[in-house]
């Protein structure tokens, strides 16, 4: 996954060898469209807080990044041709493409890489991508209009997954500047990428339009030049239902989220085609604060895990299409530690062993275990906007075998985004949901395991965990990286039960036949962007 040597070595990538690798021109572009239905409706267009992994396919449709990932993971040229990294890894100094223009007009250049990580670096824009993607940053220099220089205070390992992330999406200085919304994004922010959104429809649709001028797709793109679709419609469509009903009956021709009820449906309908893919970065997972009871005691966070059997509610709830979880980095990621599977779990004997060994004894006439005249109880408190897979219908499984097996009252709370971010500022939650699509997992660990992190909802800190994320940081070693995250592992899933890795997150897409160039991003495991999506005939 590692660009090999990253931080000591001073190799050019050269985007003109990488380009002729695959990539063919492209045909004359017809007047194609399309209509595609997506599960989650975006919180924000603005790639610079991007945060629902579901939209990043929307991100890449109207901004570019610095940098790419090939199929095997290595860092490749995008809107920065080449880089040199100096030999301590912390200086890189890249040369720019001169042939860009965002879509209000105005030229893509050295300055306006360094306007964008000045306001990714403006308090309270940004913070969690201040302190882990940016945290080593310290300053960058414009030496040309096509060159710039970016010097880091410590050498990061992550760096450069940042500048191929959403997050560095290139935006217009110009409409940085003039949005009235900044936070929100959409029309009003310009950027350079293959497609141009022209209208949003709160709670509708998203309508973007061809970049007639584009010519500096990756060079991992399957064809160079302007996107083969004129137009593409993205309908939110949240109900599962509707949007395979919507598909079957050719009201659209491209869903993604295909709900496990679904699956063996598209599959058998010779109209259709269906792909699916495992995602990077962490499982979806249960978090256990341990600021407070109950999940202050190691005893009742084990308690909770022993006494549900998530084979039989993964089967349940997604009819054999789920990939359970052990571990809080997804198996699909280089430093998924596998000897934690087996090692948890499933055991309702041993959750009333340990609820007994932290006193709580006694049951009320519900049934719910009580210690000092309170019940057993926790809450999982989710924003609406984040819940997809049916995890909804996940959490009501895992309540029922709660209570069942251990007489733990889980209580369940979805709520809008500011409802659910006030509960977690005043603390009054005891279980956080979370997965991530980090293309590397390390941003994510940092984020929600450091001691500081910004996501970090377990408000565990550790200065072990914390000095192992930190070394792994500033190492470009695999193995190495390999070796501290699956001590971090084992510490946060193991020994301090601090979460409950539930399945590892994937996507399906489903498309009427005709469709082509569908697929996922090699890294993310997430889906592509539409600038290779053509409709044949």
């Amino acid at each position: 996954m590692r660009r090999a040597a990253a931080l000591a070595s001073s190799v050019v990538l050269s985007a003109a060898v990488l380009a002729g690798c695959g990539a063919q021109a492209a045909p004359q572009a017809g007047a194609t469209s399309l209509t595609w239905a997506v599960e989650t409706q975006p919180v924000t267009l603005n790639p610079h807080l991007w945060a629902q992994n579901k939209v990043r396919l929307l991100v890449f449709n109207q901004f570019d990044a610095l940098v790419s990932r090939g199929a095997d993971g290595s860092f490749q040229p995008w809107l920065a041709r080449s880089w040199k990294v100096s030999d301590d890894g912390r200086s890189y100094t890249f040369e720019l493409r001169d042939d860009v223009t965002f879509h209000d007009g105005t030229r893509f250049d050295a300055a306006a890489v360094k306007a964008n990580l000045d306001q990714l670096l403006k308090p309270g824009y940004n913070p969690a991508v201040a302190a882990i993607q940016l945290g080593s940053f310290s300053r960058a220099e414009v030496l040309s209009p096509t060159r710039l220089r970016i010097t880091l205070k410590r050498p990061d390992a992550l760096f450069l997954d940042f500048l191929s992330s959403p997050y560095a999406g290139q935006v217009s200085p110009a409409s940085l500047r003039a949005a009235k919304d900044l936070k929100f994004g959409g029309t009003e922010l310009a950027g350079t990428g293959p497609f141009i959104l022209d209208r949003y429809v709160q709670g509708q649709e998203l309508h973007y339009h061809r970049n007639p001028a584009y010519r500096w797709a990756p060079p991992g793109a399957g064809h160079q030049g302007p996107a083969h679709l004129s137009e593409i419609t993205y309908r939110f469509l949240p109900e599962a239902a509707v949007r395979v009903g919507a598909l079957t009956s050719g009201q659209v021709q491209v869903i993604e989220g295909v709900p496990a009820t679904e699956v063996a449906l598209v599959e058998k309908d010779p109209g259709l085609t269906f792909l699916r893919a495992l995602n990077s970065g962490t499982s979806f997972s249960y978090y256990f604060n341990t600021s407070h009871p109950p999940f202050d005691d190691v005893r009742v966070r084990r308690a909770f895990r022993e006494a549900v059997d998530l084979d039989a509610v993964l089967a349940s709830v997604y009819r054999g299409t789920a990939t359970r979880a052990w571990s809080v980095v997804a198996r699909s990621s280089p430093f998924y530690d596998a000897g934690l599977e087996g090692r948890y779990g499933g055991n309702a004997a041993e959750a009333g062993a340990l609820l007994d060994a932290a006193g709580w004894r006694q049951r009320d006439a519900e049934g719910y275990r009580v210690k000092d005249g309170r019940r057993l109880t926790v809450r999982s408190v989710s924003s609406a906007p984040f819940v997809r897979d049916r995890r909804d219908v996940l959490a009501q499984a895992v309540q029922a075998q709660v209570k069942q097996s251990a007489g733990i009252d889980l209580q369940i709370r979805i709520v809008d985004q500011g409802a659910a971010q006030q509960a977690a500022d005043d603390d009054q939650y005891e279980i956080f949901e979370n997965s991530r699509g980090d293309s590397d997992a390390g941003a994510a660990l940092n984020l929600i395991l450091r001691g500081d992190g910004a996501i970090n909802r377990t408000r565990y800190s550790d200065p072990e965990l914390d000095g192992w994320l930190a070394a792994a940081s500033a190492t470009s070693d695999p193995a190495e990286r390999r070796r501290l995250y699956a001590e971090v592992q084992r510490k946060a899933v193991e020994e301090q039960a601090l979460v409950f890795p539930i399945y590892v997150p994937g996507d399906q897409i489903a498309a009427r036949r005709g469709v082509q160039g569908l697929g996922f991003d090699p890294v993310t495991g997430t889906p592509r962007g539409a600038y290779d999506v053509r409709v044949g005939t």
